[in-house]
């Protein structure tokens, strides 16, 4: 089979602006959140934003959320207030404002707001990562903030408040590439969401999968078609990802290393599925259908080739039914 006609494929049909309604469900529900923070904090708060794959246009269509980063002023929660401080504080305002509408729950560092399936079968996923100014009124100039870990998220443990991050520099990690350079990198990024979707509950994040597909780019030379290049992505992430010096530094961050959201044997796992698909795909072209599927739903369409969807900033950047990641 032609693998490469396949992956386009799979992008393809994977495209967020095919699923146009639900799209537009979190839109509103995400301006909800982000309208009901300001209220709720007022001059505490700088005007939360989208944060994730969405912002960064490397989303796909089968697992949708979107990711709000709600960044607080260095004294919102008193003096004396501590990350826990604020990511409880968070929790409680979100838990009271949505229980009546939503499981509300708190995750590794954000907290969660699955709305509850409405009449057409669709489940909105906001998920909320608040943060903390690491000096009063200096996010507007610096845009670094303190994130508070509420369980163990890989190396780091439950409670730990070092991971600092710049999201603006995160997501321009990308998007001030060459234009030739960043499309090829987001495909690779898509499709290896799209692979981490036919697992279940796997532990890699998606931040985590766009920079190692960038790191890859950026310590080889990585040409030819799409085949080839998802080969050598896929290549150097089985090399390089159980070395004990490789590591992946936060765009936003560089003491904060994403490798550290893996624990050892989850790196070895890691590799050893890289090595596989590999493999089964040199053995026999079709299995490439089962590790990197198309989205059927889509398949028989014949829309719009584009990516992106032209409601992407509903959002400054800074001023799980599971399908969106």
């Amino acid at each position: 089979m032609d693998k490469n006609k396949h992956l386009e494929s799979v992008i393809k049909t994977h495209q967020i602006a095919k699923e146009e309604q639900l799209l537009n469900k979190h839109r509103d529900k995400s301006k909800d959140v982000k309208e009901s923070l300001e209220k709720e904090y007022g001059s505490n708060i700088y005007s939360p934003f989208n944060s994730g794959s969405y912002a960064k246009n490397t989303a796909i269509n089968t697992k949708f959320d979107f990711d709000m980063i709600a960044p607080f002023k260095k004294n919102a929660f008193g003096s004396n207030g501590t990350l826990k401080d604020m990511y409880n504080n968070v929790y409680d305002f979100l838990y009271e404002k949505y229980k009546d509408e939503a499981n509300v729950i708190k995750q590794k560092v954000s907290i969660g707001i699955e709305f509850f399936r409405d009449e057409e079968g669709d489940i909105v996923k906001i998920d909320v990562v608040p943060g903390r100014e690491l000096n009063q009124d200096k996010y507007p100039d610096d845009e670094n903030l303190n994130l508070y870990v509420y369980y163990k998220y890989g190396n780091y443990d439950a409670g730990s408040e070092r991971i600092k991050t710049n999201v603006k520099a995160q997501i321009n990690n990308i998007k001030d590439r060459a234009t030739n350079e960043k499309d090829s990198i987001r495909k690779i990024i898509r499709l290896l969401k799209v692979w981490k979707g036919t697992k279940l509950n796997y532990p890699t994040k998606s931040f985590l999968l766009e920079l190692i597909t960038i790191k890859a780019f950026d310590n080889n030379d990585i040409t030819g078609s799409l085949w080839d290049k998802l080969e050598a992505v896929m290549e150097y992430i089985r090399d390089e990802v159980t070395k004990e010096n490789f590591t992946l530094k936060d765009p936003g961050n560089s003491s904060n290393d994403l490798i550290d959201t893996l624990t050892t044997s989850e790196r070895q796992n890691f590799s050893n599925d890289m090595d596989n698909i590999i493999n089964r795909i040199e053995d026999n072209d079709e299995n490439i259908k089962t590790y990197f599927p198309e989205n059927e739903k889509f398949i028989e369409e014949d829309n719009d080739d584009t990516y992106g969807d032209k409601g992407a900033g509903l959002f400054s950047i800074p001023p799980k039914n599971e399908r969106f990641g």
